[in-house]
């Protein structure tokens, strides 16, 4: 079963239950990986859909922090729920030390040796550990990896 297989499977339960704010944070992700579909005439992999899981648990993340400045811990809240119900479409994640490991290697494999090469380690970078790992923590372990 694809993941967006899953994810249908997981509207349908949703809709079963009554319970809304899962429903609509699911319609949300399916109405996303559509448009995608539509916008460029593909039929999303599982590395295709956890790309816009990512990009959605993103947004909602900055939407956090502008509610919380902006001191409405309601709206807030809602954003955390929707985060909670995507990160279940996300495969277990690298630690720190894992995303280090593997950064390391791919400079190595490469022979990059400073912050000139960092676009070429992050193309690199980025086609092994698509969906494995948060993007910011691996640009934060490449810049160390190519400063020292």
């Amino acid at each position: 079963m694809t993941l967006k297989d899953q994810i249908t499977e997981d509207m349908k339960t949703a809709m079963r239950a009554k319970d809304s704010e899962r429903l609509g944070t699911i319609r949300l992700l399916l109405a996303a990986c559509k448009q995608k579909e539509v916008d460029e005439r593909v039929v999303l992999d599982d590395v295709a859909v956890i790309a816009i899981v990512d990009k959605l648990i993103k947004q909602r993340k900055d939407s956090v922090a502008a509610y919380v400045q902006a001191q409405r811990q309601d709206l807030a809240d809602k954003e955390s729920a929707e985060i909670t119900v995507l990160q279940a479409y996300l495969p277990q994640r690298l630690s720190a030390d894992e995303v280090t490991l593997a950064v390391k290697a791919i400079v190595a494999e490469l022979g990059a040796s400073g912050p000139g090469d960092m676009g070429k380690v992050m193309g690199a970078v980025k086609a092994k550990l698509a969906g494995k790992a948060d993007m910011g923590q691996v640009s934060a372990a490449v810049k160390a990896a190519l400063a020292g």
